[in-house]
């Protein structure tokens, strides 16, 4: 697949969830959503976007530089940006619960529009091609739009289970906490299957979202836990004798 070059971290926008319909470049990246998540980026001809849009070959060119810009906007551009959840959940003076809430809660919020469901829906896809048949974009992705996001999330967990340092266990809560989120992304048809009314109201949402953050607080709690029963159960080390003293025993 041809590669997107690489560049710095583009500017993010909120999402094409409250873009203007009628403009060019707005429509460019809804087709372009459609299509790159359907068909993959090498199968995705310029003038399958442009018709799609109903704009002319020149404006991709005009917007995006080429079909690579108009694929990495795409991508950042779609459903908003994970690093524009960091200052939301991170203030020291949330409490666990707020987190978790501002963090939940910036996945779920599509889910209160039909359109933001389509988009999510659109924008999953789109990742799972990108994460199994990868272009340069990717490495550009996990840096600017996940390793951030998630130190920040472990540095939250980290202050609210008065931890000194980061260790494996707390990378994985912080992972299973992404999980959680994501897991209502990628069974959507499922749920639409079993259950539709969970989804279908904002108030089914927002109960959604409580019932993440219930989970996540739960998570936290057994985690501590965890933790002091295993500090319980280390065997004390007797204690040092000094230099001073043996040297006396000896005489």
């Amino acid at each position: 697949m041809p590669a997107p070059p690489a560049a710095s971290a583009p500017p993010r926008c909120p999402s094409l969830l409250h873009a203007d319909r009628t403009d060019p470049r707005s429509r460019l990246l809804l087709a372009a959503l459609r299509l790159f998540s359907e068909q993959g980026f090498a199968r995705t001809s310029t003038r399958d976007l442009a018709q799609a849009a109903g704009v002319n070959l020149a404006a991709i060119r005009y917007y995006f530089g080429d079909k690579e810009g108009l694929y990495r906007a795409t991508f950042t551009e779609a459903v908003g940006s994970l690093s524009e959840l960091v200052p939301l959940f991170t203030p020291p003076a949330l409490s666990l619960r707020a987190a978790l809430a501002a963090y939940f809660g910036g996945f779920t919020t599509l889910f209160k529009q039909a359109e933001g469901a389509t988009l999510a829906r659109q924008y999953m896809r789109l990742y799972m091609r990108e994460a199994l048949d990868p272009t340069t974009f990717w490495a550009e992705e996990i840096e600017h739009d996940q390793v951030g996001p998630h130190q920040a999330l472990v540095g939250v967990l980290r202050r609210h289970l008065r931890l000194e340092a980061d260790d494996d266990a707390l990378h994985r809560l912080a992972f299973s906490f992404a999980g959680l989120a994501c897991s209502l992304l990628l069974q959507q048809q499922l749920i639409g299957r079993l259950r539709p009314g969970l989804l279908d109201t904002p108030e089914a949402v927002d109960a959604w979202t409580a019932q993440l953050v219930d989970g996540g607080a739960a998570l936290v709690a057994a985690e501590r836990r965890r933790r002091v029963a295993a500090a319980r159960a280390r065997p004390l080390r007797p204690p040092r004798r000094s230099t001073r003293s043996t040297a006396h025993d000896a005489a």
